[in-house]
């Protein structure tokens, strides 16, 4: 018999046919959701770009751009039925090691103050707020500002 997990996530690079399922998470759990062209450009663009599947189900993805000795975590989403649990901890620990390895000194990324979920993941693995970048989001109505984090990796 063997040790050997099948049924565990597995991480992938994120590739162009991957875009529709991204897209339906991406419109699943954001009120104003990143465009096809958005996820597009940073794929052309090089960025980190993964998927987190559960044999062929999407379970998440993020979008990491590093330089200058930093990352800057673009986007992090799990799919609503799967989060709680632990997947959006086992991709922000990812994030953390890509950019470690790509020569990050510190990860940053803005976050919604409405969006507790995400507040509360951040700060269980230290992330600290340093700035507030007023009516960066759009929202229902006008805008939402957005919370400026940072971790020293």
């Amino acid at each position: 018999m063997s040790a050997v997990l099948r049924d565990a996530p597995r991480l992938a690079q994120m590739r162009e046919p991957d875009l529709a399922a991204v897209l339906a998470i991406e419109n699943e759990v954001y009120s104003h959701p990143w465009t096809r062209g958005n996820f597009a450009d940073s794929l052309r663009a090089g960025y980190q770009c993964w998927t987190w599947r559960h044999a062929e189900e999407l379970i998440g993805y993020f979008v990491l751009m590093v330089a200058a000795g930093e990352g800057h975590l673009l986007n992090l989403s799990v799919a609503t039925p799967h989060q709680r649990r632990g997947h959006g901890s086992t991709l922000l620990l990812e994030v953390m090691r890509m950019a470690r390895a790509r020569g990050a000194h510190s990860v940053f990324l803005e976050v919604r103050p409405s969006n507790q979920g995400a507040k509360a993941l951040y700060r269980r693995f230290g992330f600290r707020q340093v700035a507030v970048r007023p009516g960066y989001y759009p929202a229902h109505p006008g805008r939402e500002d957005a919370l400026v984090l940072t971790l020293a990796l």
